[in-house]
């Protein structure tokens, strides 16, 4: 069974919803430049409210070590996901299982090995210098063998994810503007849907 995270939550009403729907993860951005970022408040009233089992993702890119820690000291995340350069070493201080996101860029696959440590791997459009979020799609064909777990983003939606499952396999599937009506507002409606065609699709 593919695996669906809901991410850029930044409304209570909102995980609950993907909880309801069947997602298994929600992801929290803290990522000053993001439309979608949350505060310390935001994050743990959201997690509050959250029925058990759901797994809370925090996101971060190029933060330094003692606002990660912060936000952990405050916010309940099962799970954090680095989008920026971070080193696998930083990746690994947290004592928190931990995604590293990688850019699919055309013709480059990326670099795989020194994130052999992580306890996931996603593929995105977007990684490094840019956050995800921007609802482009990369070319699922070119996904390389992947050597470990892996969660695939990028652009996928309702009307695009079953088929994105049926090629590429992924083990889990990220999902934020693609169930929006404005950024960081996820839409009840789609979200339904998008979460739907994973699991039957």
């Amino acid at each position: 069974m593919i695996r669906v995270k809901i991410c850029g939550i930044t409304r209570v009403e909102d995980g609950l919803s993907a909880a309801r729907a069947g997602a298994d993860a929600i992801g929290l951005v803290f990522v000053a430049k993001s439309a979608r970022c949350v505060s310390v408040e935001q994050a743990v009233a959201i997690c509050r409210a959250l029925p058990p089992l759901i797994s809370r993702v925090g996101l971060f890119m190029n933060c330094d070590t003692a606002l990660v820690e912060e936000i952990l000291n405050q916010v309940p995340l099962n799970w954090l996901q680095f989008h920026g350069n971070e080193s696998p070493a930083f990746c690994q201080q947290f004592q928190r299982p931990w995604i590293k996101a990688l850019a699919m860029r055309a013709g480059q696959p990326p670099d795989m090995q020194p994130f052999d440590q992580a306890d996931a791997l996603l593929l995105d459009a977007h990684a490094g210098s840019d956050l995800g979020g921007s609802g482009e799609v990369f070319d699922w064909s070119q996904i390389p063998s992947m050597p470990r777990p892996w969660v695939l983003a990028g652009g996928l939606r309702p009307d695009n994810v079953a088929a994105a499952c049926r090629q590429a396999r992924p083990d889990a599937v990220d999902v934020s503007s693609g169930v929006e009506t404005l950024p960081g507002i996820k839409d009840d409606n789609l979200v339904n849907q998008f979460i739907k065609a994973v699991k039957h699709g």
